[in-house]
């Protein structure tokens, strides 16, 4: 059966969601973002496209690599170096 883990990534800076599924080839990891991009007859290309955008919109970063168990590991970076999440809080 399929499993997801979510925790924090190492340094802290972030967190991750992984999975044991069949992954993504990293020939194709950088196109997995983009809109309208789909491997499915009846797939949109928004699925992936709006995490980024909702990364992008928090500040944050996402890229995919592969998990310990051979799936797709999404990592998100949430802060910097000398900045926080919350330093940009209500600032628009």
């Amino acid at each position: 059966p399929l499993a997801v883990r979510v925790g924090a990534l190492d340094d802290c800076a972030g967190f991750y969601v992984a999975d044991n599924g069949v992954g993504v080839p990293e020939t194709r990891r950088g196109q997995v973002f983009d809109h309208g991009y789909t491997t499915m007859p009846r797939g949109t290309g928004y699925g992936l496209a709006i995490v980024r955008d909702i990364a992008d919109a928090h500040g944050w970063s996402v890229s995919l690599t592969e998990s310990a168990e051979g799936g797709a590991r999404f990592e998100f970076v949430t802060r910097s170096e000398g900045r926080t999440t919350t330093d940009s809080a209500g600032s628009d």
